[in-house]
């Protein structure tokens, strides 16, 4: 499995060190929070607004370098909106690999 990497944001900030701690601070904000509400629309079986959630944090997973990862949660979004699991386990481990990485920033 691919792993998160600030590729991506190192590129973005260039040698803008100021701007980098703001896209990462943003990051550490709101990666916990959306993780939170999508694991609870999971667990009352609100697919079509979990499904709103995984598009949201669909874009942190390219943020993060997760280029494989973000057409999963694309196709994970759409199952969601056929209230179907499937790929739950992919994108709920690739959600863990991005916690724990933006965790240890």
């Amino acid at each position: 499995m691919e792993q998160p990497n600030l590729n991506y944001i190192n590129q973005l900030s260039g040698d803008n060190a100021e701007f980098k701690a703001k896209i990462i601070a943003i990051i550490k904000k709101e990666l916990p929070e959306e993780k939170a509400l999508y694991d609870s629309q999971m667990n009352n079986n609100d697919f079509m607004n979990a499904a709103q959630s995984v598009h949201k944090l669909k874009h942190k997973t390219s943020i993060l370098g997760l280029e494989v990862s973000y057409y999963i949660a694309g196709s994970y979004e759409d199952n969601l909106k056929k209230n179907s699991r499937e790929l739950q386990n992919e994108f709920d481990a690739i959600l863990n690999s991005m916690q724990q990485f933006v965790n240890n920033l």
